[in-house]
């Protein structure tokens, strides 16, 4: 057996620079790196949009914005870096600056998968697999980044939400949201995706919603302000239709969808902060690689994904033939 290396009371940094769903794919791998080696300490590098997600998380010990170290020169980058005396970057979303920055910081091990050819000249720890074609889940394939650190097999899909831990909001829901939450089953319809995904046509998102308000449950319709601007005059007036775009902070959002019980989108931020929130979070997707459900779907398991059908030769365009009925039966069930 290969040696293993030890991480106890070491600086582990995970880098994910991208988005929100993303980055709630690669919590499980915190998770296990602070199980496997309890005494470590974890470094989270990530937008600033996504640190309300990551404040969320009990097994980060410091997050790092990549916002702030733009702010500033290579040089005085590796001086930041220095000075958190790191043991192993781990370059979960490959990115060809932070690369470099973290070879010549001098970091003893930089991990990043053999696919990138920069990753030759700045990562000395490159395992080679390939997310695009694979068979396994995004959360699961994260850990093929650890197998010098201890990882022997994929965790299954049922063991990720363990290591999410205690994934709780931060913040109370504000008072404009607060002041909007009815007695009786809550229904958040998030229907954009900021066009990291391919969506369900708006038409049937109020239509679902003109059939879950006869039957006595309450709609929220979310998205950021611009996201709102592209709806919210089509929405039906309805006591129990609330546009809540634009009207609270991420962190605010998700203590919204704390106090709900089923969040339905497509394969966005808000679907995977439900998930692991243990709401029902029901994932409109298309089957088409790589943007299928196999790759893509909420982890939780409270989590429901549908798709039109399994086409043989499945295009963008089958989302639109999900049915707002099969959508129906899987809120009211």
């Amino acid at each position: 057996m290969k040696a293993t290396i030890d991480l106890s009371h070491k600086t582990v940094l995970i880098s994910r620079t991208d988005s929100i769903g993303d980055v709630v794919l690669t919590l499980p791998l915190v998770g296990w790196i602070k199980e496997r080696f309890p005494t470590s300490r974890v470094l989270f590098l990530g937008k600033s949009y996504t640190k309300d997600v990551l404040e969320c998380s009990p097994n980060i010990d410091q997050i790092i914005t990549l916002d702030e170290w733009e702010k500033v020169s290579f040089e005085e980058q590796i001086k930041l870096v220095k000075a958190l005396n790191i043991f192993a970057f781990i370059h979960v979303f490959p990115n060809k600056h932070l690369a470099k920055l973290a070879k010549a910081a001098e970091i003893p091990h930089r991990v990043g998968t053999s696919h990138r050819l920069y990753h030759l000249f700045t990562c000395n720890v490159r395992p080679s697999f390939t997310r695009k074609k694979s068979n396994f889940h995004e959360a699961q394939l994260n850990f093929e980044l650890m197998r010098k650190f201890g990882v022997q097999t994929l965790p299954n899909r049922n063991e990720l939400m363990k290591y999410i831990g205690s994934f709780k909001p931060q913040v109370e829901v504000p008072v404009q949201l607060k002041e909007v939450l009815k007695e009786g089953k809550r229904v958040i319809l998030h229907t954009k995706s900021q066009g990291s995904a391919v969506e369900w046509p708006i038409d049937k998102y109020i239509a679902l919603a003109n059939i879950l308000v006869v039957k006595g449950h309450t709609v929220y319709f979310s998205g950021t302000e611009k996201e709102g601007e592209l709806f919210r005059d089509a929405l039906p007036t309805h006591p129990n239709i609330i546009d809540i775009s634009g009207k609270s902070s991420l962190a605010e959002f998700i203590a919204f969808i704390e106090s709900c019980d089923v969040l339905v989108a497509c394969s966005t931020g808000p679907l995977h902060l439900a998930s692991i929130l243990g709401k029902k979070a029901i994932g409109l997707y298309t089957d088409l690689r790589p943007m299928h459900p196999g790759r893509w779907a909420p982890i939780g398991s409270m989590s429901k994904v549908l798709t039109a059908t399994q086409a043989a030769e499945p295009s963008l365009s089958d989302i639109e033939r999900i049915s707002i009925e099969s959508v129906f039966q899987v809120i009211d069930k």
